[in-house]
């Protein structure tokens, strides 16, 4: 069966942070209140798809990229959202994504 990763703030402990750059953050309601199972889609800087991941229970995403500019869109029943992250090297980066209708 294929699916996507288990979604978590935790890293697998072969992830090298000092060697990949590591983009991870939650999804939010507007009350501050976590969206699980949203649809989380990585957009390179032309905002072209690159990846999408399904947000955990506790609305947690997590994507491996390069150093750049990328913009994270969420889209869930609760609304949709848009967050922007550019890491300048390895390393985690942490960006919530906040949605709304």
């Amino acid at each position: 069966m294929c699916g996507a990763p288990v979604q978590s703030q935790t890293l697998p402990s072969n992830v090298d942070t000092e060697k990949e750059t590591v983009i991870t953050g939650r999804v939010l309601a507007a009350d501050g209140q976590p969206v699980g199972g949203a649809f989380v889609r990585l957009l390179d800087g032309g905002d072209e798809f690159t990846a999408e991941v399904v947000a955990s229970a506790t609305g947690d995403f997590r994507f491996f990229a390069a150093p750049g500019d990328w913009k994270i869109r969420a889209l869930s029943s609760t609304g949709n959202g848009t967050a922007t992250v550019s890491p300048t090297a390895a390393g985690v980066h942490n960006v919530d994504v906040t949605v709304a209708k």
